[in-house]
C-alpha cells in the first residue's frame, strides 16, 4: 500500500505537467462513478491527505485511494484496464485497481490537516493528546490510525518502533510520556526520512527491520507475524524492542 511519502511524490510528479486550469477531455475506465461529472471540468488543485490523492475540480472533488495494490501511470498506459482514466490537451493519467469516490463541498470539513504527518499543518500535539486518549490499544495498532497519523503506513509503523525501541505489542496506556512524545515525533521524521529515500531511489537500503532477517545489531528478527487489530505484518526485534504492557 503507497504510504503518505509515497502519495506527495505522485502529487509533485502530477503538479510538474502544469494541469491546473486544464479541462478534462476524456474520462475511462471501469469505475462506477459518473464519469461524464468530470468531462469539461477544470482542474483547481491537487492535494494529498494521508494516503489519498485529491484532484481538485470547480464543483468537486476525485478522491483516489490506491488501497494495497494500487498504480499508476502518467502519460502511459498498463496492458490491464485502469480504474479510471483522465484525459488532458496533451496529458493523460491513469489509476489501476484504486478506489475512487467524489467530494463535493469543501475540503476542510472532510479532512483534518492537522491529522496528515506530511503536511505543513501537522499538529503533534493534537496526536499526542489523541493517542493519549487511546488507553489499551497496541502501538502497532496506534501508529495505523489514519484519524491521528495519517499517512503513516506498516513501512513507517515498523521502522518507527524500531527506532524508538518499542515492541509493537506494548499498549499505549503502558508507554512513558516520553516514550510516547517520540512515537508522535519520529512518526513524523521517519515518514521526511522516507520520502527523500524515496525520490533518492534508495528507500529499501534504509529498512532497519521491515522485511529483514536481522536487526542492526544482529539480532535475529521476530517476523511475518499479523498483529493487532489492524493485523498487519510486522518485523521487530524482541531484545532491542522493550514490551510495555
Amino acid at each position: 500500500m503507497p504510504e503518505g511519502p509515497s502519495i506527495v511524490i505522485l502529487r509533485e510528479l502530477i503538479e510538474d505537467l502544469h494541469l491546473k486550469g486544464k479541462p478534462v477531455l476524456e474520462v475511462g475506465g471501469n469505475t462506477s462513478l459518473d464519469k461524464n461529472r468530470l468531462i469539461g471540468q477544470k482542474v483547481t488543485d491537487f492535494k494529498n491527505w494521508g494516503k489519498h490523492f485529491l484532484i481538485c475540480f470547480q464543483e468537486l472533488t476525485l478522491r483516489i485511494h490506491l488501497m494495497l495494490f494500487g498504480t499508476y501511470r502518467i502519460n502511459e498506459r498498463k496492458e490491464s484496464k485502469p480504474s479510471i482514466s483522465l484525459v488532458f490537451a496533451h496529458n493523460e493519467l491513469n489509476f489501476y485497481t484504486c478506489s475512487l469516490q467524489f467530494i463535493a463541498g469543501d475540503l476542510h470539513k472532510v479532512y483534518d490537516w492537522k491529522a496528515d504527518v506530511m503536511s505543513d499543518e501537522w499538529d503533534a500535539k493534537n496526536a499526542l493528546k489523541k493517542a493519549k486518549e487511546k488507553g489499551e490499544t497496541l502501538v502497532c495498532d496506534l501508529l495505523l490510525d489514519q484519524h491521528i497519523f495519517a499517512g503513516v503506513g506498516n513501512i513507517i509503523k515498523n521502522e518507527v518502533l524500531y527506532r524508538i525501541k518499542v515492541h509493537p505489542l506494548s499498549t499505549v496506556s503502558a508507554l512513558p510520556l516520553a516514550k510516547l512524545k517520540l512515537l508522535v515525533k519520529e512518526a513524523r521524521n521517519y515518514s521526511f526520512d522516507f520520502l527523500a529515500w524515496k525520490k533518492a531511489f534508495v528507500l529499501k537500503k534504509h529498512w532497519l527491520v521491515y522485511k529483514q532477517k536481522k536487526c542492526p545489531k544482529g539480532h535475529a528478527l521476530s517476523q511475518e507475524q499479523h498483529l493487532g487489530k489492524t493485523n498487519r505484518r510486522s518485523f521487530y526485534c524482541s531484545q532491542c524492542q522493550k514490551k510495555h504492557i
